[in-house]
């Protein structure tokens, strides 16, 4: 179905988004989302920015979240000298549809198909281009017509240097391209060459059937374990198990090279995952996210530079809607924020933190997590449920118990959603 907006329902809402979005200079009649944030400079000179979307990186398949089968030593520790959220989600699975949202700021709620793949939508703004003075990368395996984000990207993001299959003097390994460890490479020999401040986005995509482990592993070692361990801790096969521990072995490869580098100091180095992953999360994991399918969006948010950050554990509920303005808040560059996202590090938003979903389907469901409740309903308003999550038994509906937090809930639930059909047609890019 085509996703279109009624701009007298999205009226009905923008007192409440607004407030919600802390938009500096509302105004109903034209719709205004716009927030301006000045200049904060934070450290003596910009640091560069690394992004890493990693492939299909389910909290619960890591170590730090109680994994009992060590397939993360090296993302482990990196998340003990990081600033880490606890309690970070993507709206929805899919790595095309993580893209969008990453980049604008905007769920991305087509159904048929992806934002990236919509003519009409595929246009947007983006912080990214607030960081002047920067040059702009991104790095994927294989080619950028996947999911056609070279549109939201090369549309979107000005000056971009695109490296893709073809780019590299690594070899292919399978259908996406070179893999993720030499992608690793080829991007630090790039980053290592700069002059100038950068902001760079890496995306991996070797935690994905085939499950291929190249030859060239740089010390590798695979393990093995029988079916019902994997089982109790998230995994279907050994081949899966073998494939996200080697992602975690490139990006310890990839940080020990880059500690060599001098741009390593000046670089702050956010890690997160383009979603999680549906099916049994294991016997370590909290019991709704089960329940309430949120382990499948579910990942680890780290942003790491040991020599400008102080390590710090953080369990507000963040998006990565929230990445962009929480990026440029961090470095204090001047920046103005059009869509969703608020910036983690401002306190002003504390006392309301939550993090927007949706399961995509002819009758989606849609969902709104906050501190202490997950409030879940299908799109043409049915079926409406109030979990909480601290609950013994958390799959218990407690609307009736809970009615004035339901009713809030699902008002912010809806007026996301149908805030979301508007901005998507009404956020262009800056010329």
């Amino acid at each position: 179905k085509e996703i279109t907006y009624d701009e007298k329902i999205t009226r009905q809402y923008y007192d409440l988004i607004s407030r919600y979005l802390g938009v500096t200079h509302p105004d109903k009649s034209t719709l205004n989302y716009s927030r301006h944030v000045p200049a904060k400079p934070a450290f003596k000179k910009p640091p560069n920015i690394v992004m890493v979307f990693i492939e299909s990186f389910a909290s619960y398949k890591t170590g730090t979240f109680g994994n009992k089968l060590n397939p993360t030593p090296h993302f482990d520790k990196l998340e003990r000298d990081s600033i880490s959220f606890r309690h970070f989600f993507t709206p929805h699975t899919g790595t095309a549809r993580s893209v969008f949202a990453a980049v604008t700021g905007i769920p991305d709620i087509e159904v048929n198909k992806t934002s990236t793949r919509n003519p009409l939508v595929v246009e947007q703004r983006t912080i990214i281009n607030s960081f002047k003075g920067y040059d702009k990368f991104y790095f994927i395996g294989g080619s950028a017509n996947w999911g056609n984000i070279r549109g939201v990207l090369q549309h979107n993001i000005h000056g971009l240097h695109l490296y893709e299959e073809g780019s590299y003097t690594l070899p292919r390994m399978d259908v996406w391209g070179i893999d993720d460890i030499s992608l690793f490479i080829e991007a630090n020999w790039v980053l290592r060459k700069q002059d100038k401040p950068f902001f760079a986005i890496i995306q991996t995509s070797g935690n994905h059937r085939p499950y291929h482990i190249p030859e060239e592993s740089y010390g590798f070692e695979p393990k093995n374990f029988d079916k019902e361990t994997l089982r109790k801790n998230g995994f279907i096969s050994v081949d899966e198990y073998n494939a996200f521990h080697f992602i975690d072995h490139s990006i310890g490869y990839f940080l020990k090279q880059a500690r060599k580098e001098a741009y390593f100091d000046n670089t702050i180095f956010v890690f997160y995952g383009d979603h999680g992953i549906g099916g049994y999360p294991g016997e370590h994991t909290a019991p709704y996210l089960n329940y309430t399918q949120l382990s499948s969006v579910q990942t680890p948010l780290l942003f790491y530079a040991p020599a400008l950050l102080k390590p710090e554990r953080i369990d507000k509920v963040a998006s990565e809607l929230d990445l962009l303005p929480s990026i440029a808040g961090l470095t204090g560059i001047e920046y103005t924020n059009t869509t969703l996202g608020r910036d983690l590090f401002d306190i002003k938003f504390d006392d309301q933190r939550y993090a927007f979903t949706i399961f995509h389907g002819r009758n989606s469901t849609l969902g709104l997590l906050g501190k202490n409740y997950y409030f879940s309903i299908m799109e043409d308003g049915s079926k409406a449920a109030l979990y909480d999550i601290h609950s013994q038994d958390s799959r218990q509906n407690v609307m009736q118990q809970h009615k004035e937090q339901a009713a809030k809930m699902r008002e912010l639930t809806f007026g996301i959603f149908e805030t979301t059909k508007y901005m998507l047609r009404h956020n262009k890019p800056e010329k």
